[in-house]
């Protein structure tokens, strides 16, 4: 596991949801200072707010993509092309790895949002949870294919 991996982990266990927790980890990186990466990030946990949508450890591997290799002219087709090629790459890499980039199969829900208000974070929920190892893994490709 690398640094940014270790450290997202640890944020996780923190408390931080899996946006967060990628995003904080990678903020020095990518010119944010952590209270800007925490808000940021903080709407997209739990597949964006818990309506179990895409991972919050892929919303935020995507942030970290667009800050590092992102495009910036809204008229330049090719940059557009590139970078949506590089996030589609990312995300079956992480499908790879972890089978979907969907929150709510990830964690074998039914279709639609689940309640608003966090679980709360116990010894059971870290053991019954592949959010974790989701976060490893969004983290590990970032590294891989950015900082190496």
């Amino acid at each position: 596991m690398g640094i940014y991996s270790k450290k997202a982990c640890e944020n996780f266990e923190r408390g931080y949801n899996c946006a967060q927790s990628v995003l904080l980890a990678f903020a020095e990186k990518v010119g944010l200072d952590d209270e800007t990466a925490l808000k940021l990030s903080s709407s997209f946990g739990g597949g964006m707010g818990r309506l179990r949508e895409v991972c919050g450890a892929v919303s935020s591997m995507f942030m970290i993509a667009g800050f590092l290799k992102g495009y910036t002219s809204p008229n330049n087709d090719i940059a557009k092309a590139e970078h949506y090629k590089l996030i589609q790459e990312l995300a079956e890499e992480f499908k790879a790895e972890c089978g979907t980039i969907i929150c709510r199969e990830l964690l074998g829900l039914e279709d639609g949002p689940d309640s608003y208000i966090p679980s709360v974070r116990t010894e059971q929920y870290y053991e019954e949870r592949p959010c974790e190892n989701c976060i490893k893994v969004a983290s590990e490709i970032i590294e891989k294919r950015f900082l190496n």
